[in-house]
């Protein structure tokens, strides 16, 4: 492009004020042609003419209607630019506006949220600890005067720790998801999270001291309505009980049943032992690790059960034979857990033997006097024992399942040979019958 071309340019932008009044002109006419849309030769040739000599810089140009019409044009588009310009600038600053408001509203909010869940939040712990005080001293009443206060007491207090994690969970709904969350406020929701997680460890914690005062209490009730037990305090030779059998010993079937609750478990831990001078071991229900056997005739006619026991917890065992089938049996909290045939199949346990708790039959010695003289390493057994109970007969499914039953009263369904709270016990060696 030529600089005269250029100074040209500048020229008519300097001058395109003056031309714009004359572009609206209402005598101004372009001539279209009737099917090309375009201006009439005459007009072409008009505009297309060159002209001879160039005009002088400053020289207002003549111009052409096809000139005037672009120029009209772009100042539409200019025009129609400010307008979308200022379109844009009022609806950015009522978004602004409008944004602030919202703001504000948040802050308000949340700040009313935080307020509330922090009060409920110590309105909850108060409860809480106020309920585990009043807890706490129905405990010590009712371990002295009657268990059932004590476990109303205990239900009362889970339900009111149920209610208030409910009553948490609302409030943080409520707030927290509907409030915070929709307005995308992080920083409170923290906290409010921070503060519930801080309720919930202190309310984590209160349940755990209610469910260690549940264990306490429990360990101090016998089971199946059982009012008594024999209680071992420690591994001795001369700790046992020697039971004084209702009738004679002398049958060709029987079951043995008793609650057991042991404090420790070795290579070989009797329970029950029924001897005569001939054959120390005619009848024994021991304790192997936490393995149960159950012997007649002698050791090598047994019936084994893993699994049976374990140390700190009350459990049920049953062991049942008859001399027909020569079938034994284990029965483990109600249910059968081992059977084997062939054992002392025709055998007979004889009449005017010793019955011993906790300890075993060791021949001469406990006959001459109720003692034990020798003792094998891991005999003595530690712990309680309850509801022994012996039968001249195998007792069928149903009959042991009720008698496993810890929460009913099967403590009341004595044997015919041995019948517990009937049958007369003497304690040897600092065996204590508690109550």
């Amino acid at each position: 492009m030529s600089a005269l071309r250029i100074v040209q340019v500048v020229c008519m932008a300097v001058l395109v004020s003056v031309a714009i009044p004359q572009l609206y002109d209402e005598n101004s006419e372009v001539n279209y042609d009737t099917y090309y849309n375009e201006i009439g030769d005459g007009d072409q040739s008009e505009a297309d003419t060159p002209t001879t000599s160039p005009a002088s810089p400053c020289t207002v140009p003549e111009f052409s209607k096809w000139d005037k019409l672009f120029t009209m044009l772009e100042n539409s588009q200019m025009k129609e630019n400010m307008l979308l310009q200022y379109s844009d600038d009022i609806v950015k600053v009522g978004l602004q506006s409008l944004r602030a408001e919202v703001l504000e509203i948040v802050a308000q909010n949340s700040r009313s949220c935080a307020a509330a869940v922090e009060s409920s939040a110590r309105r909850a712990g108060a409860h809480a600890e106020q309920k585990l005080l009043q807890a706490l001293e129905h405990l010590h009443d009712a371990v002295a005067h009657h268990q059932a206060q004590y476990d109303a007491t205990l239900g009362q207090i889970l339900e009111a720790s149920r209610e208030q994690v409910t009553q948490l969970d609302k409030v943080e709904q409520n707030c927290v998801h509907d409030q915070v969350k929709n307005f995308q406020t992080r920083d409170v929701e923290k906290e409010d999270r921070r503060q519930l997680q801080a309720i919930s460890s202190e309310l984590q914690i209160i349940q755990e001291k209610l469910s260690f005062f549940t264990r306490a209490t429990a360990g101090q009730v016998q089971p199946a309505g059982c009012d008594m037990a024999l209680f071992f305090p420690m591994r001795s030779p001369k700790m046992h009980a020697e039971v004084i059998p209702e009738r004679s010993m002398k049958t060709h079937s029987v079951t043995v049943c008793m609650w057991i609750k042991p404090t420790q478990m070795f290579n070989k831990t009797v329970l029950f032992s029924y001897g005569t001078v001939s054959n120390p071991l005619e009848l024994q229900l021991l304790l192997k690790g936490r393995s149960a056997h159950f012997t007649v005739g002698g050791e090598a006619h047994l019936v084994e059960a893993r699994r049976a026991a374990t140390e700190g917890l009350w459990g049920h065992l049953c062991g049942t034979w008859s001399s027909e089938q020569g079938l034994a049996s284990l029965w483990v909290d109600g249910h059968k857990a081992a059977s084997s045939p062939g054992v002392a199949e025709g055998h007979e346990i004889p009449a005017d033997g010793v019955t011993i708790l906790g300890q075993e039959y060791v021949g001469d010695g406990l006959a001459k006097r109720f003692g034990i003289q020798e003792t094998k390493v891991g005999e003595p057994f530690t712990g309680k024992l309850s509801g022994v109970n012996v039968w001249d007969r195998v007792l069928d499914e149903n009959e042991i399942l009720e008698q496993a039953q810890e929460d009913g009263m099967s403590c009341g369904s004595r044997g015919n040979l041995v019948a517990w709270g009937v049958s007369q016990i003497l304690e040897r060696g600092g065996v204590k019958l508690i109550y």
